[in-house]
């Protein structure tokens, strides 16, 4: 194999060396800045999305706190709006209570009004039937006809004395 052969070495060494130099030179002149230029780029382009992504992050975190604020507004005026109506139907309640116990008081002085009429009525329609029936059994028990006022009288003096 000629390769091998010591005798051409030097002149391998030579085409080696030369070679080399050629493709260093065409890697340095072309490749490499192009290699440079990529990793630029995509070194920026990570900047760039990285400082998007902070942005963003700020702005969500800012979004988050308003909305937490929005939600802690809203519940203490939903609280307010509840204790508000709570404290309106309360007072509503205890208007509608007041009014309820004077038609209550009303309606249970006009019933009791009634039952002393009724009452009233009763006995004055017992005193007459009492009378009536002292007449009768005066009459029948000891055969004494007793006049209606006597009878009337007698029953009026049993009455004062039971009250």
């Amino acid at each position: 194999m000629p390769q091998f052969d010591v005798a051409t070495f030097p002149t391998q060494l030579f085409w080696l060396v030369l070679t080399f130099a050629v493709l260093y030179a065409v890697m340095l002149r072309f490749a490499l800045p192009r290699i440079s230029e990529v990793l630029e780029a995509r070194r920026s382009h990570i900047d760039h999305d990285l400082e998007a992504a902070e942005k963003l992050k700020s702005e969500a975190e800012q979004a988050l706190a308003a909305y937490e604020k929005l939600m802690a507004n809203a519940k203490s005026e939903a609280q307010a709006v509840i204790r508000r109506a709570g404290e309106e139907l309360a007072a509503e309640a205890a208007v509608r209570q007041g009014e309820l116990a004077k038609h209550l008081a009303a309606q249970t002085k006009s019933a009791e009004t009634r039952i002393e009429q009724a009452k009233a009525q009763a006995l004055a329609g017992i005193k007459t039937v009492a009378a009536q029936a002292a007449e009768l059994a005066t009459a029948k028990l000891i055969g004494v006809a007793v006049g209606e006022g006597a009878a009337q009288a007698a029953v009026d003096q049993v009455m004062a004395g039971r009250k």
